[in-house]
């Protein structure tokens, strides 16, 4: 059986707040499990509001921050291990794309000499100028003009093609896109996804595709996982999630997309109550596993159950689980 691409095992990430008498913790990610496959390049969503713990875990995969519990394997090898090595390999193999392509790059670099510099770094011995090229021309992007100008002469959509190509010329097996299109003029949104997903047809690179907009979502995602307040409430493959959702939380999300067509909005008026607690999971021990439904003060459907005992994710359909005491 092919080992997994990366596999997250009851991932969890407290931040420690300083409080008057004792110190307490903010819960970012509560125990979430999920894999990515290894046999073939796949798209895989993390949905969800802000605050949900989406960019936590993504910084974690990046070796950028430390998981408090779990593990997180890259093909079957430990991932703060990796991290701690230096491993040049983790880092080539596992690249980001962050929101904001400006904040990416050095001012007073030309992005030619940025793009030379990180082939440096990671001690790429071909041609340095063949690979930039290559690397540029696949993203749509004229070579000669790209490599001679400063960052600030540069488009929004342009420079985020050069951060995707920066990623792409290390050959990564997996690109970890937080909010990649957030920053972008609408119009030029789809061409951003469109490159996305040749990056998975054409060169065979698995993305990790952070974002709070479910449309963009399903159209590039083969799973989505809808994360709220640090948990996993739903997952599984997109067109089951988004097309069929379970949870009420995913039924929130979905019901608040503008449709252009209203014969395909989803049906039922969900109404939603007030949540008058606090919108972060603040504990006072670690050991805290705040077991309870962390959405039930939201939820229509809450019955005595959820404020007892804490849902797991079940299979309710083939590559389809819900956290949800309904199912």
């Amino acid at each position: 059986m092919e080992t997994p691409l990366l596999i997250a095992e009851h991932l969890t990430k407290d931040f420690h707040i300083e409080g008057f008498i004792r110190r307490r913790y903010l819960r970012a990610v509560d125990d979430v499990s999920f894999q990515i496959r290894g046999d073939k390049p796949t798209i895989v969503s993390l949905i969800g509001e802000s605050g949900s713990g989406k960019t936590t875990i993504g910084k974690m995969i990046l070796g950028l921050i430390r998981p408090s519990y779990g593990k997180l394997l890259y093909e079957g090898q430990d991932v703060v291990k990796l991290v701690k090595k230096k491993s040049l390999e983790y880092r080539r193999n596992v690249q980001a794309v962050f929101q904001d392509p400006y904040a990416s790059f050095n001012p007073f670099y030309k992005v030619g000499r940025t793009l030379i510099k990180t082939l440096k770094k990671f001690k790429v011995s071909s041609n340095l100028d063949d690979v930039i090229r290559e690397s540029l021309e696949f993203l749509k992007l004229r070579p000669e003009q790209i490599m001679d100008a400063y960052p600030h002469q540069l488009s929004g959509g342009q420079l985020q093609r050069v951060l995707i190509a920066r990623a792409l010329m290390l050959k990564p097996k997996l690109i970890v896109a937080d909010e990649p299109v957030s920053m972008i003029d609408a119009s030029l949104r789809a061409s951003i996804l469109k490159l996305m997903l040749d990056l998975k047809e054409k060169q065979g690179i698995s993305i990790i595709y952070i974002t709070h907009d479910l449309s963009t979502a399903y159209h590039i995602s083969d799973e989505v996982i809808a994360l709220y307040r640090g948990r996993i409430m739903e997952m599984g493959d997109a067109s089951s999630v988004i097309e069929k959702p379970l949870h009420p939380y995913v039924k929130m999300l979905i019901e608040s997309i503008p449709v252009p067509d209203p014969n395909r909005r989803w049906k039922e008026n969900l109404r939603l109550k007030e949540d008058t607690s606090e919108t972060i999971s603040i504990i006072r021990k670690k050991d805290d596993q705040r077991n309870y439904c962390i959405f039930k003060k939201l939820c229509p459907y809450a019955f005595e159950r959820c404020s007892k005992e804490k849902p797991e994710l079940a299979e309710v359909e083939k590559n389809h689980r819900v956290a949800c005491h309904m199912y």
